[in-house]
Parts: C-alpha cells; sequence; structure tokens
C-alpha cells in the first residue's frame, strides 16, 4: 500500500505526551493522523474529517472513551475502535464488548504493538467493507447477512480471546487467577459449572480448590470428617478417572455427550477437562461441565478452555517472577532503611514504630486492606531519603542552621526519586514524599495544603512526628508526656488533618498505642516482607 493509500487514525487521549507520541509515530509511518483530547472533540472531528480507525482511552473528562465508542457504532459501525487503559477491570471489559470494541489494550502500550492491531483492525475493515459491496452487487440480502454473521463471529471470537488475556493480565493474587479461572469458564463456554482440581500428588489426589456455577450438582464433592468441624473435599472416582487421563495424555479431553457413558457421573450430560501447566509440570486440571439442557460442549468450547488454562498459567508464572523482584527491591530498599538508623543511633527502629503507629491509625480511620498495605510500605521507606544527607548534618547534635535546615528538607524528594526510579509503587513514593507537609500549607517540599496532601501522607504524618518527639534524639532527650501531647493535640488543623488527631486521642486515651509499641517493632517489616 502507497503513502497516499495509508488510512486515517484518529488517536483520542486527554494525556498529551501519548497524543504526541503517537502522532509522530504514525505520521512517520505514512498514516494520515488526527488527534483529539477527549469524546467530545472527537465527534466534532468526525462530523468534518473521514476516520478509518480509532483508538481511545477509557477515562477522559467531558466524554469518555466507552461514550465515544457508542456514538461511532451508531454514526459508522465500520470505524473499527480500539480501547486503551491503564486500570483494566472485568466491568470496563465487558462494557466495551457491549458498545462494539474490537480489541481492549492495556496501557502501557508498545507502539509497535499498535501498528500491529491497526494493521489487524483495518485488514478486517477493508475485508468487511468488500464484503459488503461485493454482497450488495453479487448476492443480495441473504449473502450479506451471511458474511455480516460471518465477521461478527470472528469479532467476538477476537473478543473473547482479548478479554480473557486482559482479564488475567490484570490480576494480582494467585487465588484470584483460579477463582478468575472458573468463573470465565462458566460464563464463556456457558458451563452450568466448573471446578479447578489442583494436584498435590501426582493425579491420585486431585484437590477442588476454587468452583464456580451450581458445581454441587455438576461435581458432587462429599466430606469426610477428619476432626471436629472440619470436611475434607474429596473427588467421586469417575472425574478422578478423568483427570488421571488428561495427565497422563497431558492434553484437553472433551465429552460432547454422555449418552448413557459410563466415563462420567450420570448428572454431567457434557464435560471438558483441559489440565493447567507450569513450565512442564502439571499444576492442576481445569473442568466444565453441563447438566440440564440441550446444549453440548463442542471443539470450539474446548479451545476457549485451553486457552484460557494456558493465560491462566501464563499469568501464575508472571505474578511469582514479579512477587519475587518486588520482594527483592522491598529487602534492598529497607536494608538501606536500616543503614540509615545504623548511621544515627538515636532514630534506631524509628521507621518500624511508625509504621506500627500509622497503621494503628489507618485501621481506626476505616482505611481498606490496599491502603494500609500501601500505608506499610511507606512507613518503613519514608526515611530513606535521608541516606543522601550528609552525616555532618542528619547527625549534628546541635540546631541546625538555614541552609543545613534546607539541605534537610530535600530528604521527602530524594526518597520519592529513589523509588521512582524502581518504576514500582506510585502511591507509595507520594507519600513519601508529602509526609512533611503540613494541614495549613506551611510545610515541605510543596507546601500542600488540607485535602490536597494524600490522606496516607497526613496520617504518616501525625505518626512520624509522635515517634520522633517521644524518641531521644542527637541533639535532645524525649519530651515529657505532658509536652508531647501538648505538641500533638495543639497541632490539630495547623500541623495536622483535626479528624485524625481526634483519631489518635482516642488511641492514645484507650492505650491502644502504647500496647501497639509495646510489641516487637520488626512485626511491621515482616509484615511486609513476609
Amino acid at each position: 500500500m502507497s503513502v497516499e493509500d495509508k488510512e486515517t487514525i484518529l488517536f483520542v487521549d486527554d494525556e498529551e505526551s501519548i497524543i504526541d507520541i503517537a502522532y509522530t509515530y504514525f505520521t512517520g509511518r505514512g498514516y494520515r493522523v488526527l488527534t483529539a483530547n477527549n469524546g467530545k472533540e472527537a465527534v466534532e472531528l468526525l462530523t468534518s474529517r473521514h476516520v478509518d480507525c480509532c483508538f481511545t482511552d477509557i477515562n477522559m473528562p467531558e466524554m469518555d472513551g466507552l461514550e465515544l465508542a457508542e456514538h461511532i457504532r451508531n454514526y459508522d459501525n465500520t470505524i473499527p475502535v480500539i480501547v486503551m487503559t491503564g486500570y483494566p477491570s472485568l466491568d470496563n471489559t465487558i462494557q466495551t464488548l457491549k458498545n462494539g470494541v474490537v480489541d481492549f489494550l492495556v496501557k502501557p502500550v508498545n507502539l509497535q504493538q499498535m501498528e500491529l492491531c491497526i494493521q489487524r483492525v483495518l485488514r478486517e475493515r477493508r475485508l468487511f467493507i468488500k464484503n459488503i459491496i461485493l454482497s450488495k452487487e453479487v448476492e443480495g440480502k441473504a449473502q450479506l447477512e451471511k458474511l455480516n454473521a460471518e465477521l461478527i463471529y470472528k469479532v467476538e471470537e477476537l473478543n473473547i480471546l482479548n478479554r480473557i488475556m486482559t482479564d488475567f493480565s490484570a490480576l494480582r493474587e494467585s487465588s484470584d487467577i483460579f477463582k478468575q479461572l472458573v468463573d470465565l469458564a462458566v460464563e464463556i463456554v456457558d458451563a452450568d459449572a466448573s471446578c479447578f482440581y489442583l494436584l498435590s500428588d501426582a493425579s491420585n489426589h486431585p484437590l477442588p480448590i476454587a468452583m464456580a456455577g451450581e458445581q454441587w450438582a455438576a461435581f458432587p464433592v462429599s466430606g469426610k470428617s477428619r476432626t471436629a468441624g472440619e470436611a475434607v473435599p474429596t473427588v467421586p472416582d469417575k472425574i478422578r478417572d478423568l483427570i488421571r487421563e488428561v495427565v497422563e495424555d497431558d492434553q484437553p479431553l472433551i465429552i460432547a455427550a454422555n449418552n448413557g457413558c459410563q466415563r462420567v457421573p450420570q448428572s454431567v450430560l457434557s464435560c471438558m477437562l483441559v489440565p493447567l501447566k507450569i513450565r512442564t509440570r502439571i499444576l492442576g486440571v481445569l473442568m466444565a461441565g453441563i447438566y440440564r439442557g440441550e446444549r453440548r460442549f463442542n471443539e470450539k468450547d474446548l479451545y476457549y478452555l485451553d486457552f484460557m488454562s494456558k493465560k491462566a498459567s501464563t499469568g501464575i508464572e508472571n505474578l511469582a517472577l514479579y512477587e519475587n523482584i518486588y520482594n527483592n527491591l522491598l529487602s534492598t530498599l529497607y536494608a538501606f532503611v536500616k543503614a540509615i538508623e545504623a548511621r544515627d543511633p538515636y532514630t534506631k527502629q524509628h521507621s518500624s514504630r511508625v509504621t506500627l503507629i500509622a497503621s494503628t491509625l489507618a485501621k481506626a480511620l476505616g482505611c481498606s486492606d490496599e491502603e494500609r498495605e500501601i500505608l506499610n510500605v511507606s512507613g518503613l521507606l519514608h526515611d530513606i531519603g535521608k541516606i543522601g544527607i550528609r552525616d555532618a548534618i542528619l547527625l549534628k547534635p546541635g540546631r541546625l542552621d538555614a541552609e543545613e535546615y534546607r539541605i534537610i528538607q530535600q530528604h521527602p524528594v530524594i526518597g520519592c526519586e529513589i523509588m521512582g526510579q524502581l518504576g514500582l509503587w506510585t502511591r507509595e513514593k507520594q507519600i513519601v514524599r508529602h509526609h512533611h507537609e503540613r494541614f495549613d500549607g506551611k510545610g515541605y517540599p510543596d507546601r500542600l495544603a488540607g485535602q490536597q496532601i494524600p490522606l496516607l501522607a497526613r496520617i504518616l504524618s501525625v505518626a512520624d512526628v509522635y515517634d520522633a518527639i517521644a524518641s531521644d534524639r542527637a541533639y535532645r532527650e524525649r519530651m515529657p508526656e505532658s509536652k508531647i501531647l501538648e505538641i500533638m493535640y495543639g497541632g490539630a488543623g495547623t500541623q495536622f488533618d483535626p479528624d485524625i488527631i481526634d483519631v489518635f486521642r482516642q488511641l492514645y486515651q484507650t492505650g491502644e498505642l502504647i500496647r501497639v509499641l509495646a510489641e516487637d517493632p520488626h512485626e511491621a517489616s515482616n509484615a511486609v516482607n513476609g
């Protein structure tokens, strides 16, 4: 195709950097490129300019990507829409399918990957348009409907495969992958029930660890008492035999119709089993079944189920690699914190105590488990920037002069930059940066005020100051209890968020803070590292 024949692509995103990069790259590749900062601007462009393909972000002001996709589908359903998002979710994926989106890419998106996607959808669009014209000219309405049905089937297949890949890539826990696996099996292959069996000892003792649908009818699981209140799930012999067959053959298995088959329980009318392998070892077997109605599984269903299993396997391997890298990085950074504390004996275990206090405050304030995990990492690393401060300033026994104070004020910025270089912990590094901001806007480094300061940074600020004034420092001894409380309570509304101080007061008066600090300060770091 010559440059003159290259199609026109519309890029819609409220991030200028993404628009600029896409414009430069695809213009250089010979495409005609149009850009818009939100869906409303894109709609205006469509009324005056010809567009062959549209890339759009989901979250944008004025009109988001899903609304834009719906508009394009109603305006011209031959224009393929590809959605890009940095925050994939099951709800977004389902909504994009409803809005006629033909592909779903997770940011950050490789430019070459985008170009391959463009080539594919445009090729399908050209085929689609050609088929429409051909059908109208030669075969009439019946042929057109047939071609349209085939195209819709291919698009639906692409959407299903894309959704499977997207759903598994967004998960962050192995247990979530198994649950997603059985849920998708029920939904995508229209099974009545699905179960994942973990293999503990070859194929002799398969353990059902994730179920979806009405599994009690399709896959009867009995329980025999081991101890009071504890049931041991057991698998029927026929299902165990099917699992053993799949493991031995290392191949998917489909029994399309029971028809009196003695290999499956009588209640199961149709079933499929596929192995889930980690590298060369079979970790478990995914089974889907139908036990009512006229529908039966076919080879396409088996293909989808096997594809799910392979993507789940990849997800588990990637999670294991990610968790290993994450823990190694966190251990390295915490070692830096330990090195800082070793330089200054007066701040020994300061980070651990601050983390315990902050986590206690966060729990009392109703923060989620995810927020408390973020606060754990932030608390342990909040002073990591002090590694870039000279000992002459960091360990100075007397008060700092103006220049020295200016230098020490850089440690939140240094800490944020250290964490930023790793490409992880986006929210955590912001908390580290802002833990010395004041509620009245007189803090540092950015002089944020009130609600501008992230909530978790406001919590960490209270914990940090309390531990600092309640501990011996290089330039002074621990303050008297009355003076400590005077500073903390008196700082409400000026240095501290008054709502957080109210909770701090309650925890202090009930003795909860003293109880937490009396525990092993290593527990905070162990909770994160473990």
